[in-house]
């Protein structure tokens, strides 16, 4: 019992009896518990009384020192089973439970402190969220995205040096071949670099989304004229290629009402929540894991915690860092499934008109060497066993005494 719950109800006979009676066979480490117990009894102005026992083996008392106080008790005469009510022992006990809060206490306020850096991050994270659950700022955060991805990106090789490693990366996660000249890369200031290639990404980004909404617009105003009445969304079929198709949908009537504008927005929304949610559930696991690790660092004479501040930061930093590559390359290399569908059928129209001229080749082929024109190939042969087979457990043909297992037919 913890105090809680229903009052305990009690006859005229129990309370002419002296009412409830608590019987405490130890002490909670906490008084607090210890007092709940207490206050079971004598309840609503009900009779009651309470008694505890405790023994000094109880793992309370063998925390502090309580061998000490059994040999005090030894050397007064008390005997074994003896019921001791002195004040010295009630201290004891009150002395023990104290310290026993006083570290419970201070392993909760650590917990907390490591619980701030994870509060932090988890604000962070939850307003990029909010942005995106409402759409309302997801259009700086998404600019953001791609400031960052071109700063990094220039920067980074800039002081590489490295021309060709910044074009492959560039094609790689953003599908953009910069339109910037190796000479410039090399020579011009990173600023200009940085303004140059972030406005040749928001430029192709803003052109692919709007063919895009041109392209899905007129299947929403049919779908709106006809099936109006029955769908308010429509799923809009938008991958990379690389990550599972995510589930996107926009709603029909706002769509047409906005000349498709609105869907540029529902696939903004639903490409960065999933990728968002995804990244951030990776790096809950991550900050679990360097919770655990970095208590080792004690042995080096280190506070875990500032350890942990530290290793958080940067966790958080490539988690930032990950978000933006993964949702800006997303969005920029996402295509729709109808037009690659179209597309890979005009590949595979290419593959087959060559297929064709082969077929065509092999059929004069075939012809000529029906008419004995060309190929004199030599007829195959059937092999034909001449000697008998030999058993694995026979003896071996060869005369050596062994079984054929163990000699030729190893």
């Amino acid at each position: 019992m913890a105090g809680r719950g229903t009052d305990i109800k009690l006859s005229q006979s129990v309370k002419d009896a002296g009412g409830l009676a608590i019987i405490g066979t130890e002490r909670h480490d906490s008084r607090r518990v210890d007092r709940q117990l207490r206050g079971r009894a004598g309840r609503q102005g009900d009779p009651g009384s309470s008694q505890f026992y405790v023994s000094l083996e109880d793992n309370l008392m063998r925390l502090f020192q309580s061998e000490r106080i059994a040999k005090m008790m030894d050397r007064m005469g008390h005997q074994e089973g003896e019921v001791i009510q002195h004040s010295m022992v009630s201290k004891s006990i009150e002395k023990a439970q104290k310290k026993v809060e006083e570290n419970n206490f201070g392993i909760r306020k650590r917990l907390l402190e490591y619980d701030d850096v994870m509060n932090i991050q988890r604000g962070a994270i939850y307003k990029k969220r909010e942005n995106a659950l409402s759409g309302e700022r997801l259009a700086v955060d998404l600019s953001n995205m791609f400031a960052s991805l071109a700063d990094n990106l220039v920067a980074i090789h800039k002081q590489q040096g490295d021309f060709q490693t910044f074009r492959n990366d560039s094609l790689r996660i953003l599908g953009v071949d910069p339109k910037i000249g190796e000479g410039d890369f090399n020579q011009g200031s990173e600023d200009d670099l940085v303004n140059q290639y972030e406005q040749q990404i928001v430029e192709t980004y803003e052109r692919k989304m709007s063919k895009i909404s041109e392209y899905l617009l007129p299947y929403t105003k049919q779908v709106h004229e006809e099936e109006g009445h029955r769908y308010k969304n429509i799923a809009i079929p938008f991958t990379d290629g690389r990550v599972r198709p995510l589930p996107i949908s926009a709603n029909i009537e706002q769509a047409v009402n906005s000349n498709g504008e609105s869907m540029k927005l529902d696939i903004e929304k639903a490409v960065t929540l999933a990728l968002l949610d995804d990244e951030w559930k990776e790096h809950l696991r991550s900050m679990d894991e360097l919770k655990e690790a970095v208590q080792a660092a004690s042995f080096e004479q280190k506070d875990p915690l500032v350890v942990y501040k530290m290793e958080a930061y940067e966790l958080f930093e490539n988690l930032v860092y990950e978000i933006n590559e993964k949702v800006g390359s997303y969005l920029m290399q996402g295509k729709l499934l109808v037009q690659a569908n179209l597309e890979q059928a005009r590949e595979q129209k290419t593959d087959l008109s060559k297929v064709q001229t082969n077929r065509r080749e092999e059929d004069v082929r075939a012809k000529r060497a029906a008419e004995g024109v060309s190929q004199n190939r030599a007829k195959p042969q059937t092999f034909k066993r001449t000697e008998a087979k030999v058993g694995r457990n026979q003896p071996c043909p060869c005369g050596s005494g062994k079984k054929f297992k163990h000699c030729h037919g190893k």
